[in-house]
């Protein structure tokens, strides 16, 4: 009796638990069927009912829509730092109703980083597509599109110092900043990195020459001491930049028909050992590149146009933002101005340098810094001829010699073609060393400068 009714428990107890279990595999099934659901309303807003892309749907009144907000939502979500796109309005807006200077300087400052990130990010989609000649030019010419319209700007505005300032600073950031990190987070993840030190080389022998460029400038106005009045010295000064830069941007023209035309072999053997180590570079060329050359020239065009209208704004809160903060002129042109035109770049250079890809790292800072001298430069010099800025490549002594420490410090540390993380942390110390100097240093220095250097000279 007792054996029959424990018999009959444990099966209803059986019953109980099989119950149990297919309950709970129907919930789980119900379950997922909903996350399937949510899943595929999340990606509805650009497929059909039958899981067809809407940009590729045969209305045109349909595709053409979800194609500009499938294209739209890939650009905006192809790196973080675009999240600081929403200062743009507000910068903008500030400016537009002249408000507290302090806050026009801060909110377009933070505005430019993400805008230059989509500079970037248009002009790589669009020299893809153009192939590596054009690919290059493109890149050449935007690559430091934002220093060249706020520089243009300041130009405009009379705003010579923050010119020169902005243009150093660019180079020195490059060079120190720039590779000091690419060197430091590449050196911490692998114990040595190895690059093309003839490419490097190279980058570094035009660097040297665009120094001397700077330098015989400096010394001629030193050198003229109190023999010629100040306007004649100006003019001579004047004559003696505006025909270096003509030479400099032949020599950069020239550079660019070295790498790409005549000696391309050599800038090509840093892909190729890439190719085989990390799937390959067609692999790399091929995936991500959303926008279509007209879509990437529409987004240049709209990315330039946002770029000046908060350059504007940032120039003309300059002086306030100098009287304010106790702040000079050269140091908010050579180390917070090039921060933000740089942005960007930092990042790109750094992220390739952790995968090992320190040739790609070398032409993103030093090949940047070059642009900077042999074009950029050269460039607004013609520009403030053209327009009767007196813009010229007579800097002061003190920076003249901070820029030419910094080449020489870099030119020597990559002449070995190896690079790890003390080099890196060596870099970095100079770049800071360099601000903090900077950041004391007065936008009018003592004439007892020049008139030391004179004496050297006449010695």
């Amino acid at each position: 009796m007792r054996s029959n009714l424990r018999r009959h428990a444990s099966g209803k107890i059986q019953q109980v638990r099989n119950a149990t279990e297919n309950g709970g595999a129907s919930l789980a099934a119900s379950l997922n069927h909903h996350v399937d659901e949510h899943s595929a309303l999340l990606h509805r807003p650009f497929q059909n009912s039958d899981g067809q892309p809407l940009y590729d749907d045969e209305r045109t009144w349909v595709r053409w829509p979800a194609s500009f907000g499938y294209t739209s939502w890939q650009t905006l979500t192809s790196n973080p730092i675009n999240v600081l796109l929403v200062f743009v309005p507000l910068g903008i807006a500030f400016g537009a109703t002249h408000g507290n200077p302090t806050v026009v300087f801060v909110l377009n400052f933070l505005a430019i980083i993400p805008l230059a990130s989509l500079l970037s990010f248009a002009t790589e989609e669009l020299s893809v597509k153009l192939g590596q000649t054009l690919g290059g030019l493109m890149n050449a010419t935007f690559g430091n599109a934002v220093e060249l319209i706020v520089s243009i700007v300041a130009l405009k505005n009379g705003e010579i110092r923050i010119v020169q300032a902005s243009m150093l600073g660019s180079i020195l950031s490059n060079i120190l900043l720039v590779l000091g990190c690419c060197f430091l987070a590449g050196g911490i993840k692998h114990k040595e990195q190895c690059f093309n030190s003839t490419v490097a080389s190279t980058m570094s022998s035009l660097m040297a020459v665009s120094t001397a460029s700077l330098i015989i400038p400096a010394t001629l106005y030193a050198a003229m001491g109190s023999s010629k009045s100040h306007d004649k010295k100006t003019d001579n000064i004047l004559i003696l930049s505006h025909g270096t830069s003509i030479i400099l941007l032949i020599l950069y023209a020239l550079y660019l028909f070295f790498q790409l035309k005549t000696h391309a072999h050599l800038f090509d053997e840093e892909s190729e050992p890439e190719a085989g180590g990390e799937g390959g570079a067609n692999d790399e060329q091929s995936e991500g590149h959303v926008l279509s050359p007209w879509a990437a020239g529409v987004a240049l065009v709209i990315v330039t146009i946002a770029v000046a209208v908060c350059a504007e704004y940032l120039v003309d809160s300059i002086d306030s933002i100098v009287e304010s903060a106790h702040v000079s002129r050269t140091f908010i042109g050579l180390i917070l101005l090039p921060i933000v035109g740089n942005a960007a770049e930092h990042v790109t250079a750094v992220v390739v340098a952790t995968k090992n890809k320190m040739d790609l790292a070398i032409g993103v800072a030093i090949g940047s810094s070059m642009q900077i001298a042999l074009l950029v430069t050269p460039f607004l010099v013609i520009l403030g001829w053209i327009i009767g800025q007196p813009m010229s490549l007579q800097f002061e002594i003190f920076e003249t010699v901070v820029f030419f420490l910094a080449v020489l410090v870099t030119n020597y540390l990559i002449s070995d073609g190896k690079s790890n993380y003390l080099e890196g942390a060596m870099l970095i110390g100079m770049y800071i060393i360099i601000a903090l100097a900077f950041y004391v240093y007065p936008d009018k220095p003592p004439e007892g400068a020049s008139s030391l250097w004179s004496m050297m000279s006449q010695r």
